[in-house]
């Protein structure tokens, strides 16, 4: 009987990986902004075209790339994050897998142009479907900018799965929204065809969710924090009185990583029960901090589904805390 088993081609292997990690335009923002941030941006913009699906771009004031790294980081599996499995329990950035601008790069035609503080000329490098084009020197601020243009351009199947430009771009604001709400010392700008949709300084926290979601929200919220050898939990809850059935704002947050919870979102609620009608809910801010040994972010290749050690206490600790406001 004949051999079957094949290797698959490199190219091939890219664009199943990036069918886990890019699914749509707000995928490649997440992964370029969250990039910046763990480059140390203290300015990030955003700028969409057509929802993202005629060009993304994504510019940063961070420490940017050597010649050498900005070559390597479109390798898949190579991260500046990590070193060995254990510093997966260890982490303080946003990114670690090292498939992020692998993955965009397999369905994208991608334009870098990044520069260190100390060099006098950074690197352009251009790739597309895997496939490096050009790298040339040349003249750019020190960060790094992203350009992405016609997101899956050589995956026709996956484009045509793409929802309409008024979908794409709602998602697109989801995931602008969970980046901004956990890092108010980084300002943002969001620009989609052109036009500005948000332009939002470096503040606290608090006027920060005010940027996003308008002053009025202000009046709505109630300050909460505990702090225990456990974990430290704060943010904002809405009042019960602003309860209403469609339209709460709800966000957990985790070492500076937005998660979805459902468990500890019945804990609110429960604190709620007695206090708001049935089928109504509140919003809330709530971000933890806690020892990285002690959650798994290694779950999902978006790492917005996260485990705890210390699950059951921490619902006790969320849930009274909430009961006392």
């Amino acid at each position: 009987m004949s051999d079957i088993i094949r290797l698959l081609p490199d190219s091939v292997a890219n664009q199943i990986a990036a069918g886990e990690v890019i699914q749509r335009p707000a995928s490649v923002i997440k992964e370029l902004v969250e990039n910046a941030i763990d480059a140390g941006a203290q300015h990030i913009d955003v700028l969409v075209v057509d929802a993202g699906k005629t060009s993304i771009q994504v510019i940063d004031d961070g420490k940017g790339m050597s010649e050498t790294d900005a070559r390597l980081s479109f390798e898949r599996h190579a991260t500046s994050k990590i070193r060995e499995a254990a510093d997966l329990f260890a982490l303080h950035t946003m990114g670690f897998r090292g498939e992020a601008l692998a993955s965009i790069a397999a369905v994208a035609q991608v334009e870098l142009r990044t520069r260190t503080e100390g060099e006098e000329l950074g690197t352009m490098l251009t790739i597309a479907g895997s496939k490096v084009e050009g790298q040339e020197a040349v003249s750019c601020p020190k960060g790094s900018s992203f350009s992405v243009k016609n997101l899956f351009f050589n995956v026709p199947a996956r484009r045509k799965f793409l929802k309409s430009n008024q979908t794409e771009l709602s998602n697109i604001l989801t995931e602008f929204e969970r980046i901004v709400l956990v890092n108010p010392e980084v300002s943002f700008t969001l620009h989609h065809n052109g036009a500005e949709l948000f332009n939002l300084p470096a503040l606290q926290l608090r006027q920060r969710i005010m940027g996003v979601f308008g002053k009025k929200i202000n009046q709505e919220l109630l300050s909460l924090d505990v702090d225990t050898t456990m974990v430290r939990v704060s943010g904002f809850v809405g009042k019960p009185e602003t309860a209403r059935k469609k339209g709460a704002r709800q966000y957990f947050f985790v070492n500076g990583r937005y998660m979805r919870h459902p468990y500890f979102h019945k804990a609110i609620m429960d604190a709620y029960e007695q206090l708001v009608p049935v089928g109504e809910q509140v919003s809330y801010f709530i971000y933890f901090e806690v020892d990285p040994a002690n959650i798994d972010v290694n779950i999902h290749p978006t790492k917005t589904e996260i485990k705890f050690e210390n699950e059951q206490a921490i619902w006790q600790i969320l849930a009274a805390a909430v009961k006392e406001l």
